[in-house]
């Protein structure tokens, strides 16, 4: 296994460290889970820039690489529901539209064809890691806060970063994502309706 597709293989045992980490109330909880969910992003750019300038693309990275990617998005968006970060309606379009495009992908390849990842789609994947990382920042900064790691003054714009930062970055990520869905049926249209 190349090192692009063991970077992909290391995110998806990251994504199942950050679940963790989100998932049970312990000191600095929200701050490791920021820091592995940076890891994880910074495997997604590397593994595809290695692959590319190294000319280690193989079927396994066209195919493990946005699955990995989806995981990883998929999770960071539920964990993300119950701390009340983003509605639960917008976690579930995201992760459809993932699950639409990798069923896409599963027919494709049942015919003999892989469908790589297209430039759109890698930029809907670098927003909506970035909204996840803003989300994730602040709750360490309260986090910190808490911890009397940081003044409470540095907190008082909290509320409306969460809140219109947020909104924000839900809207651009939400409509790159039904976006880039949209135009990727369109593209292999052709496929869909010999299915």
């Amino acid at each position: 296994m190349n090192l692009p597709n063991q970077l992909t293989v290391a995110r998806f045992f990251l994504t199942i460290v950050f679940v963790a980490a989100l998932s049970f109330e312990w000191a600095w909880h929200f701050t490791v889970g920021l820091v592995v969910f940076i890891a994880a992003g910074i495997t997604d750019y590397f593994d595809g820039a290695i692959a590319r300038r190294r000319n280690l693309v193989t079927d396994f990275g066209k195919l493990m690489d946005p699955l990995a990617d989806k995981i990883m998005i998929a999770a960071a968006f539920i964990c993300l529901v119950p701390l009340h970060a983003i509605p639960a309606w917008a976690a579930v379009v995201i992760i459809s539209r993932e699950f639409l495009i990798t069923g896409l992908r599963l027919l494709a390849a049942g015919k003999g064809v892989v469908l790589s990842s297209e430039r759109l789609g890698k930029h809907k994947t670098a927003w909506q890691i970035v909204m996840v990382i803003y989300f994730l920042l602040l709750l360490v900064l309260k986090e910190w806060e808490l911890a009397g790691q940081v003044p409470a003054i540095l907190l008082t714009p909290f509320p409306q970063a969460w809140i219109y930062g947020g909104r924000t970055l839900l809207c651009i990520t939400l409509g790159l994502t039904l976006y880039s869905g949209f135009r990727y049926l369109w593209k292999h249209r052709a496929l869909i309706a010999s299915a």
